[in-house]
């Protein structure tokens, strides 16, 4: 029997959110969502107290697309808020259709739209072109099939997950075994200022606003607070872009530097695993080898993180200063110890990534061998 399509433009409406200017956010009523938001990359959070129109209020369960800078599809399960521009709300008012099939289908569709964006400086899709794309359109029995195969999918990696969860916590142990609680240093490790270990610096991100798209959209990685915080020890993937005007208001950071978020999110770290960018709200701190180990240091601020968080200053958001960093008294063990546990934490680490591979292959394969051809193009 011929496979049967559909166009996403026959299946749903779908609402811009409104363009909210910078005047508009405050810090209370309801939350203002942009793609930031949505992708993890936020540290901006706005919210709105006035009116609005109802078209572009969002709740739990609403499906989101974002058509601008990063394309993607999102289930929202964060409560009642407000839908900036550039994403969609899917109103499902035209076809019956599975939420979750639909979800499915359009993200295996992204590589077909990332060929139809437009723009010379931060790209877009064109309504036009997202509403004539074409997805499989099975009856509706085949969809609740899929459906319950991404439900299964979703109990694996919520197992996995747990397993990577179980590999950082004997990381932590290990930790702890070798060097004793960083913060009561009970072994006496000689206590040096972070700011002798290696040059510590501030991001750069001089122009303003943040948001404009002329510094967005092109071959530069971008790093923000949302890609540290949402990583393991290693940032190895970007959700943003730089374009040339972007790197020249910025600063390249080489492969390796570690980065210390210090703004919303206090003191979470990640080693960069490639050359990127990163704002003013991000620390960069490239060690001498001689003396500390970026591992290290990684998990000793796991444990100090809370510390730093509760001494953070409370005024529009959390923050710390690059001076706080500056003078942290680091208790530093021999590094021939460092190195025995740098060892220790790349074999766990090791683990942990065949983990995640097999949860994106096991997810890629199974939903690409539901959907058919069409998404193996």
């Amino acid at each position: 029997m011929a496979r049967r399509y559909i166009k996403l433009g026959d299946i749903a409406t779908y609402i811009n959110g409104y363009a909210f200017k910078p005047k508009d956010r405050g810090s209370k009523g309801l939350p203002i969502i942009r793609i930031q938001d949505l992708t993890g990359n936020s540290y901006d959070k706005g919210y709105y107290d006035g009116d609005y129109p109802s078209k572009i209020e969002i709740n739990n369960g609403d499906i989101l697309i974002s058509w601008s800078a990063s394309l993607g599809v999102y289930i929202w399960n964060s409560g009642k808020a407000l839908l900036n521009q550039h994403i969609f709300k899917v109103d499902f008012d035209k076809e019956a259709i599975n939420k979750d099939y639909f979800v499915c289908a359009v993200q295996f569709s992204l590589r077909k739209l990332k060929n139809l964006t437009h723009g010379a400086t931060m790209k877009h899709i064109v309504k036009k072109d997202f509403e004539n794309t074409l997805i499989p359109y099975p009856d509706s029995e085949t969809q609740q099939k899929i459906a319950s195969t991404l439900d299964n999918l979703k109990r694996i990696i919520k197992f996995r997950k747990l397993e990577l969860t179980k590999l950082d916590e004997l990381i932590k142990a290990r930790f702890v075994e070798m060097f004793g609680d960083p913060v009561l240093n009970p072994n006496n490790y000689e206590l040096i200022k972070l700011s002798d270990l290696g040059a510590l610096n501030r991001g750069k991100s001089k122009h303003r606003p943040r948001n404009d798209p002329k510094l967005l959209g092109g071959p530069y990685p971008l790093i923000q607070t949302g890609d540290i915080t949402n990583s393991d020890i290693f940032i190895r993937k970007y959700n943003s872009t730089y374009s040339k005007f972007g790197l020249e208001q910025s600063k390249m950071w080489p492969e390796g530097t570690f980065c210390i978020t210090i703004a919303a999110n206090i003191a979470q770290t990640a080693i960069l695993s490639f050359n990127a960018c990163f704002p003013d709200s991000v620390v960069g701190f490239i060690p001498n080898s001689d003396r500390i180990t970026t591992i290290y240091l990684h998990y000793w601020f796991s444990f100090y993180q809370k510390i730093l968080d509760t001494q953070a200053s409370q005024v529009a958001q959390k923050n710390i200063n690059l001076k706080v960093l500056s003078n942290l008294d680091i208790a530093v063990p021999p590094k021939a110890e460092q190195d025995n546990f740098l060892s220790f934490v790349q074999q766990v680490d090791k683990s942990k990534f065949e983990n995640i591979v097999y949860l994106n292959k096991t997810l890629s394969m199974k939903i690409l061998g539901q959907l058919g051809d069409v998404f193996r193009d």
